[in-house]
C-alpha cells in the first residue's frame, strides 16, 4: 500500500521535510498558487481582495465544491465518476418539481432528492462491482442518461422557478449573526485541537512515535488564525454565508470520517492496493459501492445548493463545465488520480483555486476561452506534480 494505509500516523517536522525531498509536496503547491493568484489579481484589480468580492467567491464555490467532495470519494479508490454533473442537475430538478409543482414541504423534497442521488450511486456501484463494467463507462452512460431524464422531467417549459422567499432559496441568502460565527470558529478549533490531542494521547499510550507538542500547537494556532481572518474579512461585508458553513461542515465531517474511522482506513487501503486490502479481509465490493453512493449523494446536494443560488432549475442545470471544474478541483487540491492518497480539504483548496481564477478573470473582463486554457494548464500542472510525487515515493 502507499502512504495512506490502514494505520496513518501524524508527520513530524523532520518527516515532513523528508516527504518534500522525495517529491510529496502535499498542499504546499496549492497554497503557493493561491498566494500567487491573490498577488496577481489583487495588483491588477483592487476589487479582487475586497470583502464583498471575497464573500461572493465563498458563495460561488459551495455548490461545485460539494460535488467535488463527492468525486474525491471515488478518486480515492482510483476510479472516476463522470455522471456527477448530470446527477446534480437531475436531483435538483426532482427537488424543484416536488416542492413547486406538487406542493411538497421543501425539506421533504430535499430528502427525496438526496435519496434519489443515493439510489443512482447504488446503481452505478452495482454495475461497477457486479457486472465488472469500468467506472468510466458506467458513469459516462450515467452522464448521458441522467441528463436525458432531466430534460424529460422538465418537459416543454424547461424551467422551474423556486420561490425567492422559500426555504431552498434562503439557503444562499442567509448570513450568520456575528456571535454565531464566532461560536462556530471556536467549535472548529476545539474539534480540530481535540482530535489532534486525542490522537497524540492514544499514540503515546500505544508507545508509537508522535510529533513534538509545539508542532501540534502550531497547526492548531495556524487554523485559528486563518478562520479568524476569514471571519473578519466577511464581517466587513454581509457576514459569513450559510452556504460556506454547510460546505465547510461537510469537508470537516468527511475528513474526520476518513481519518478516524475504520471505513476511512478501508477506503485508503482499497485505493492503495486492492489485492492487499482483499487479502486483509476488507470488503472491497462494499467499500466501492459506498464510494459511488457518497459521490452521487453529494452531487445531489451540490445541485440543490446550486439551485438555491439561482432560485431555479433549467435544462442547463448540472451541465456546462460543472463536472470538469469539480474533477479539476479535486485533483488540483491534491487528490491522486491513481487512488489511495488525498483528503477532503482538496475540494476546498481546489475549488478555491479554480473559482479565484474564474473570478479574477471575470473582473478583468478576460474572455472565457482564456479562462478555460488557464484552468487546463493549472490542472495539467497538478497532475504532473502528482505523477512526480508518486515517482519520488517509489524510489
Amino acid at each position: 500500500m502507499n502512504a495512506s494505509t490502514l494505520t496513518r500516523k501524524p508527520y513530524t517536522p523532520k518527516e515532513a521535510v523528508d516527504r518534500l525531498r522525495h517529491g510529496d509536496l502535499g498542499a504546499w503547491p496549492v497554497v503557493g498558487g493561491l498566494i500567487a493568484i491573490a498577488v496577481v489579481f489583487g495588483s491588477l484589480n483592487e476589487h479582487f481582495l475586497s470583502p464583498e468580492n471575497l464573500t461572493n467567491l465563498a458563495l460561488q464555490m459551495a455548490a461545485t465544491g460539494t460535488i467535488s467532495l463527492g468525486i474525491i470519494m471515488v478518486l480515492l479508490l482510483g476510479e472516476i465518476d463522470l455522471s456527477a454533473g448530470s446527477v446534480s442537475g437531475l436531483c435538483a430538478v426532482v427537488m424543484a418539481i416536488l416542492s413547486v409543482r406538487h406542493g411538497w414541504n421543501p425539506v421533504l423534497a430535499i430528502v427525496v432528492a438526496l435519496a434519489a442521488g443515493a439510489l443512482i450511486g447504488l446503481l452505478h456501484g452495482i454495475m461497477f462491482t457486479r457486472l465488472r463494467m469500468p467506472s468510466f463507462v458506467v458513469t459516462l452512460a450515467g452522464l448521458i442518461g441522467w441528463q436525458g431524464l432531466l430534460l424529460y422531467l422538465l418537459g416543454e417549459g424547461g424551467i422551474v422557478n423556486l420561490p425567492f422567499d422559500g426555504f431552498v432559496a434562503k439557503l444562499s441568502d442567509t448570513w450568520l449573526p456575528p456571535w454565531l460565527a464566532w461560536v462556530i470558529i471556536v467549535l472548529l478549533v476545539a474539534v480540530s485541537g481535540g482530535s489532534s490531542l486525542l490522537t497524540r494521547r492514544l499514540r503515546l499510550a500505544a508507545e508509537l512515535p508522535v510529533p513534538p507538542a509545539w508542532w501540534t500547537a502550531t497547526k492548531i494556532g495556524g487554523l485559528a488564525v486563518v478562520l479568524v481572518a476569514v471571519l473578519l474579512v466577511m464581517s466587513a461585508d454581509r457576514g459569513v454565508p450559510l452556504l460556506l458553513v454547510i460546505f465547510g461542515t461537510l469537508v470537516v465531517a468527511f475528513d474526520l470520517v476518513l481519518r478516524h474511522t475504520v471505513f476511512g482506513r478501508w477506503m485508503y487501503a482499497v485505493g492503495g492496493n486492492v489485492e492487499a486490502a482483499r487479502r486483509a479481509g476488507i470488503g472491497v465490493t462494499r467499500i466501492r459501492v459506498l464510494a459511488f453512493v457518497l459521490s452521487s449523494t453529494l452531487a445531489a446536494f451540490g445541485g440543490i445548493l446550486s439551485a438555491s443560488r439561482l432560485s431555479a432549475v433549467n435544462q442547463g442545470s448540472g451541465g456546462s463545465d460543472i463536472l470538469l471544474m469539480a474533477i479539476a478541483a479535486a485533483v488540483i487540491g491534491g487528490t491522486s488520480l491513481f487512488g489511495g492518497r488525498g483528503r477532503t480539504y482538496a475540494a476546498l483548496l481546489g475549488i478555491l483555486v479554480i473559482q479565484s481564477i474564474t473570478n479574477g478573470m471575470f473582473l478583468l473582463s478576460v474572455d472565457s476561452s482564456v479562462r478555460y486554457m488557464v484552468t487546463a494548464a493549472v490542472l495539467a500542472l497538478a497532475v504532473a506534480i502528482d505523477s512526480l510525487a508518486r515517482r519520488g515515493s517509489a524510489t
